[in-house]
């Protein structure tokens, strides 16, 4: 079953972010746009890289109302050992979740079974707490910030704007279209 479409379930988590440890739970993800993007572990390979280029548009994020939580199956402590000795961890300014006790995985259905890890998962919330995008790949798959920036520009344009939506490639700016019964066949 899809995610897509159902509330952001209750937790609470201790993060790492700029040098403090913050507590975190649902109440403050709501209010605004958020990103939940999982991982699978701290020390490993494909996802220093991924989160190294989510960094490089964090501020961009920000800048339209995005709030971003890496989650991982590690502690807080871990987070923060990572972020003290990598160069490319050491760049992230956004929330580094700890879910030890794997609650938050649960809540989004990413938990590999029998692991104790995370899929390679990317989550959308709305400002109503409303998951709106979901997207998961293999574990040697990296994602693209750039194209996540993309699909929630659209996901923002496509909420403030009733009754138009975002074609295939749409890029801020560009045409969208008004779904009607004189476009059925036509495209």
């Amino acid at each position: 079953m899809s995610l897509v479409n159902t509330p952001l379930k209750p937790f609470a988590a201790t993060a790492y972010k700029q040098g403090k440890f913050v507590d975190v739970t649902d109440a403050d993800v709501k209010g605004k746009w958020a990103v939940f993007f999982f991982y699978p572990a701290d020390f490993t390979f494909v996802c220093p890289t991924e989160l190294e280029d989510l960094a490089d548009i964090y501020p961009t994020l920000q800048g339209m109302g995005v709030e971003v939580y890496s989650v991982s199956t590690d502690t807080h402590f871990s987070h923060k050992a990572w972020h003290d000795t990598s160069p490319a961890i050491g760049k992230i300014d956004y929330y580094m979740l700890g879910d030890q006790n794997h609650s938050i995985s649960n809540n989004f259905e990413i938990l590999r079974e029998g692991v104790g890890l995370a899929d390679r998962g990317t989550f959308v919330v709305d400002p109503e707490g409303t998951i709106q995008l979901v997207e998961i790949t293999p574990e040697g798959v990296g994602r693209n910030a750039t194209e996540l920036l993309r699909k929630i520009k659209a996901l923002q344009y496509w909420v403030s704007h009733p009754g138009e939506v975002c074609p295939a490639k749409w890029e801020e700016g560009e045409k969208t279209l008004a779904p009607s019964l004189d476009l059925v066949g036509k495209i």
